[in-house]
């Protein structure tokens, strides 16, 4: 194996009278150097879309939420049922429902949400992203906007909004913060206010909400928690996890990563059939050396040995340097974020970059080193079936 290796090598690395050859040795290994870096990059920027997304929109949702085709009546009975389980971190009352505010004689329609602000900060961080004002200022005559939506009515701290509920009536509140979540929708479409104000907008009763958010203590084990909520508080109730609530979504971008995965893989085949032909030609122009080696004693699996080798080395070098390449721009992307992103389509400032070293990194390098291998069987094998005598006939 040691001198199948050298002359492998000697084959890839020694300058040829046929520059033709060098050229195209240069071309298959750029092509999968750039089949690579542009794979790894693609999916960094796939599994960064994911992770931040799913991270933007679990800040802003809860872990799970329990709904019913009514209202929840007597919710503060339910919570001490459900914190009874030990994966629960924490339960938060809520009232959602739409609702319109006023500018300019136009009604917007909005997404309002009542809160309670001692449970909502447990469940939720929509604590954390209040830019102006205070959390804990959200009394009953109080309202948190979203950064986009105080832009569009243009409001600030200590503003008066006017909002109409469902019923018709006009409720005036105080703006008492402003809050940025970096999701777009959510920012131009989301208000909060106090759940007692929410329960009178949508003339519910002292003790009933629209649903009961949970935060859990894992955020993977959702699926096993609802099994156990519904076996502990009936079928009446609808208990949702985050990955049904935004199912289609997270689909979504898993298809794109696949098909992006599939789509990149053909550049690192055409490379791959650069390395065919970068054989094909070797194994012409060392015709004489095939002979000379067959007839000194080497064996037929020696020489395929050794064009298989000289593949593998044009391969490895182009995964090499696009491993390289890929993995430095992916570090570059993510430390320096100089790709900005339009908010209201993409609902992220910049293009966000997660390199993930399993599965994607090293899936990608070994599908690059499978392909390279593959593409060396046939010069390879016709390699080995030259006869001596024919390929030292002339010389």
């Amino acid at each position: 194996m040691r001198l199948e290796l050298f002359i492998g090598k000697r084959y890839f690395f020694t300058k040829r009278k046929e520059k033709f050859i060098s050229l195209i040795s240069i071309i298959s290994v750029l092509g999968v150097a750039v089949g690579v870096s542009a794979l790894i990059v693609v999916i960094a920027v796939m599994s960064g879309f994911h992770y931040d997304l799913r991270n933007k929109i679990l800040s802003n949702l809860s872990d799970m939420i329990i709904t019913h085709p009514k209202n929840i009546d007597n919710y503060p009975q339910l919570i001490k049922k459900i914190e009874t389980l030990k994966e629960i971190k924490a339960i938060s009352p809520q009232v959602q429902g739409q609702v319109f505010i006023l500018k300019e004689d136009k009604f917007i329609p909005l997404l309002l949400k009542g809160i309670d602000t001692k449970q909502e900060k447990n469940v939720s961080h929509i604590k954390d992203f209040i830019i102006k004002g205070s959390f804990e200022d959200l009394d009953a005559s109080g309202i948190i906007l979203g950064k986009e939506l105080a832009l569009n009515l243009a409001v600030d701290l200590g503003d008066e909004v006017s909002v109409f509920g469902p019923l018709g009536k006009e409720y005036i509140f105080k703006v008492k913060g402003i809050f940025y979540s970096g999701m777009y929708d959510y920012d131009l479409n989301l208000i909060y206010v106090n759940l007692e104000k929410a329960q009178e907008i949508f003339d519910l009763g002292k003790d009933s909400v629209s649903q009961l958010a949970i935060r859990l203590n894992n955020l993977y084990s959702a699926l096993k928690v609802k099994n156990k909520i519904e076996e502990l508080i009936g079928f009446d109730y609808n208990v949702r996890t985050w990955q049904e609530i935004n199912r289609n979504f997270f689909s979504a971008l898993k298809l794109e990563k696949i098909t992006m995965f599939i789509i990149l893989t053909l550049i690192i085949l055409v490379a791959a059939f650069n390395i065919i032909s970068t054989l094909v030609v070797t194994v012409v122009e060392k015709t004489k050396d095939i002979g000379i080696l067959i007839a000194v004693g080497l064996n037929r699996k020696a020489i395929r040995r050794i064009f298989t080798l000289n593949g593998m080395l044009i391969g490895l070098t182009g995964v090499g340097i696009g491993t390289f390449v890929g993995v430095v721009l992916c570090l570059l992307l993510k430390k320096y974020q100089f790709i900005k992103l339009p908010q209201d389509i993409y609902y992220i400032e910049y293009l966000p970059v997660r390199l993930v070293l399993w599965p994607d990194v090293i899936l990608i390098v070994g599908v690059a080193i499978l392909i390279t291998l593959f593409s060396t069987i046939y010069p390879a094998l016709k390699a080995s079936q030259l006869k001596p005598a024919e390929a030292l006939r002339y010389e």
